[in-house]
Formats: C-alpha cells, structure tokens, sequence
C-alpha cells in the first residue's frame, strides 16, 4: 500500500474520507467492486483519515479474502483546515462518512466548496443540511462544487421510492397523501448503526438551533398538492393492510423530500446540466413531468406492539436526556442500555449485518380524478401501494447507494448543475440511479392499487 502526503499533486477520482470508521470500511468494500472494472468511471481512488495505520487495516478488511490493492492512505483531519484543502484540492469527488455531521462536517464542506470539488455524505441531520444550504449554496454554485448530503439510507430509499410511487398514479388520478412505514427484519437482533443514534441525541440538543435557522431564512416555494391537508392522527396506529402497528418516526426523510419538492415547484422541469444532453433534457423533463407532489411522513412499522412500544420508550429517553449536557453525556456514554439493546458503541457483528433487511412500504390516498380533489366534500377514493426493499440499511444499503451516486456523477457530471447545495433526488431522480440500485440488491415493487368505499 502507498502511503502519500495530503498535498500531493495527484488528481483522484474519489476520496472516501473517514474510510476507517464503522461505515466507511464498508464503504470501502463497495468501492472495491468497482474500481477500474469494464464500463466504471472509478479510475482511481484514495482512502483518507487521521491514520494511516487504521485506513491499511480497514482496506484490508474491505479486501479480504484478496490482497489489498495498491490504495494510496491520505492523511486529513477535520481540526486542520489545511489538510482538507489538500485534500480536495486532490480530488474530483469527497464521500464524506465522518459523523455526526453537525461536530465534523462543516469544514469538509467548506473546503470542497472552495476547492470547486464535488461532495457527497451519508448525514441524515436536518441541521446540518439545512445550515450547509444556508451557508454555502451561493458559492458552491460559483464555485463549481456540488453538494449532495443524504446519499445513504437516510435519505435515498424515501425519495426515490416516494417518486416511483407517485409516478403510479397515472392521470388523472393523483396523489393527496403517502405514508412511508419503515420496517426493519433480521434472523437475528436488530443492532443500529452507532452514528445514528448519536446524530439523534444530537439532534435534541440542537432543535432551538434548527427552528432558529429556519426562522432566520426566507420561506420556499410549497408545491400545490391537490384536496385537504392530511389530519394528525393517533400517536399509534394498526395498519392492517401491512399487518403491522406503527408509530410516527422523526426522521430527516420527510424534511429532505420537502426541501426536494419545494425545489421542483421552483423548478418544475428539474435543474438543467452545466453542459447538458439533448437527450438527458428531454428524459429529465418527462420524467418531473410524470412526478407528483403529496403530503409525504415516514412511520416505523412493527409486527409486534411490544416493538412500538420499545421505540416510543427510546424515543423519550432521547427527548428527555438529550435536553441537558449530563443527560447528554449519560445516552452516548450508555448507549445500549437507553437504546434497550438497540444500538451499542463497538456495533452489529458481522452475522449481524448479513442477516438484517428492510422494507420500506408507501401506502398513498388520492382520488381517481384530480377534479374530485377540489370538491371540498370529497374524500380520497383510491389507495396505491408500493415499496422498496433492501438489505441491512446502515452498513449494506448506505454504501450502495452512497457508491451509485458517485457513479453517477463521475459518468454523467455534465448533465447536472454546475454546482449547488442539494437534495438528493433532485439531483439523481432523473438519473438512472432506480436501475441501478435496483441492479445492486435495493428493489423498488408496485405492490396494488385498490379503490376505496366510501
């Protein structure tokens, strides 16, 4: 293995930054299949990290059994500013895997924005997205450097899923509201990914902040979602079309599909490509064309009462402690037993992760006749069903759809904007990412359509 200096002159492909943290050595494995294989735009690739030691164990982890590949190991932190201005000053594109976002990712962001090099991460912190688009979208456009939080399981399988579920609504039905129930399986326990439920007691010490942020900005665009707003409905519900209970799950999701659909009502056609095809415009504006807006929320779904129960218990563990530093400073200290098991500080084994699934179901309500949906008497008389399914979310589905992304963008930068603070799916809806992820293990299945008695 090649050990290098971060401010060697070398252009690469891709930077896995944090490549030796728990996702980022699976991050790594999925990178692996395909660098410079037949039809791949990944050339070239570099691991970076305060170690180098670590980032050589974690390359070989993510190659055995074979022999590690000569990988080039860049030393980068985020307390040095110029570590990371070398750093993408070397690279085309950064997949930034360091969390929680809100303490590390600000400075890699800063430092790909004003090195004009592309950035994609794995956050699902609506702070920190939401402050980065605030901060830096003006001179990301300026500077050439596309930012895409959110590339992982937070928030790709809801977006994605969410428009190939409305693009099940042929005209002229049309959707009012989906319903997306998260259900996550396994042979075995069930054991989350640390990062995440550190971002979530985070996330609680930090809600004045968002709400503060949100305040200070200027309000977007909503699009115009045909018939009511939905009503709030019970605190737990049976869905007895899927057979589970479920409880409502304060996810980044919904916010990042909200920020997605207020950016298509700005730009209904999508954003057009720095130097874009004549054939990709034409396929990106049928495709927003054929998306249609709806009151989206995500729900988690269990089969068991006792499961619902499990989570609204975490969830108030995290509401209460996370408001004050030593409540804090107890659930990250402590974190399988205020998580009840749920999540632990060395991680899911192995056989852990091989074993886990999910399964994203989208339950949408609308009428069959966009006509109806303005009479203020009438209720929604059509139900459509989808769903995404996939393997274990955090350390299997995050680096495949993390890696699609990059794909994507090495192959097709020419037909997105030139540069800008984004969401996912606004980005990559037009894209081939569906097919692709489809082709990589995450299946996206139209499940019924059924009228609804009323």
């Amino acid at each position: 293995m090649e050990e290098k200096s971060s401010n060697s002159p070398r252009i690469y492909d891709v930077v896995i930054l944090g490549a030796s943290g728990f996702t980022g050595k699976y991050v790594i494995r999925e990178a692996l299949r395909f660098l410079n294989t037949p039809n791949s735009p990944l050339k070239s690739l570099a691991l970076a990290g305060r170690s180098s030691s670590r980032l050589a164990q974690a390359l070989k982890w993510a190659a055995h059994p074979n022999v590690p590949p000569q990988i080039p190991l860049l030393i980068a932190d985020t307390t040095d500013a110029n570590s990371l201005t070398h750093l993408a000053g070397q690279a085309k594109l950064i997949l930034n895997c360091i969390g929680p976002f809100r303490l590390y990712g600000e400075p890699v962001v800063a430092a790909c924005v004003e090195s004009g090099c592309d950035y994609l991460d794995i956050c699902g912190e609506p702070e920190f997205m939401e402050k980065m688009e605030a901060l830096y979208h003006e001179k990301a456009m300026e500077k050439g450097s596309l930012v895409i939080s959110a590339c992982g399981f937070d928030s790709v399988p809801a977006e994605i899923g969410l428009m190939f579920h409305t693009r099940q609504w042929a005209p002229p039905s049309v959707p009012n509201t989906v319903e997306a129930y998260l259900s996550l399986e396994s042979d075995k326990k069930v054991v989350g990914n640390i990062g995440t439920y550190e971002s979530a007691v985070l996330g609680v010490a930090n809600a004045d902040e968002l709400m503060e942020l949100r305040r200070s900005r200027p309000r977007r665009a909503r699009p115009v979602i045909p018939g009511p707003a939905p009503k709030k409905g019970p605190i737990i519900e049976h869905q007895k079309e899927l057979g589970m209970w479920a409880v409502k799950l304060p996810s980044a999701d919904s916010i990042v599909v909200r920020r997605t659909l207020a950016t298509l009502t700005e730009y209904p056609h999508g954003l057009p490509g720095i130097n874009e095809s004549v054939e990709h415009i034409e396929k990106r504006k049928a495709f927003w064309s054929s998306v249609k807006p709806a009151h989206f929320g995500v729900k988690f779904g269990s089969k068991s009462l006792l499961g619902i129960f499990c989570v609204i218990a975490v969830g108030m563990f995290i509401g209460l402690f996370g408001k004050f530093s030593f409540g804090r400073w107890l659930l990250l200290e402590f974190p399988s037993f205020f998580s009840l098991g749920g999540f632990r500080k060395k991680g899911p084994t192995e056989d852990e992760v091989s074993s886990a699934s999910f399964k994203m179901w989208f339950v949408g309500h609308g009428f069959s006749d966009g006509n109806l949906a303005s009479s203020g008497d009438k209720k929604p008389d059509v139900e459509v069903i989808t769903r995404v399914t996939g393997p274990e979310i955090g350390y299997l589905t995050t680096p495949i759809i993390l890696l699609q992304c990059a794909l994507i963008l090495l192959k097709s930068r020419y037909n997105m904007p030139k540069g800008g603070v984004f969401t996912p799916a606004i980005i990559y809806g037009s894209m081939d990412l569906q097919e692709r992820l489809q082709e990589n293990g995450i299946s996206f299945d139209f499940v019924s359509k059924n009228v609804i008695s009323t």
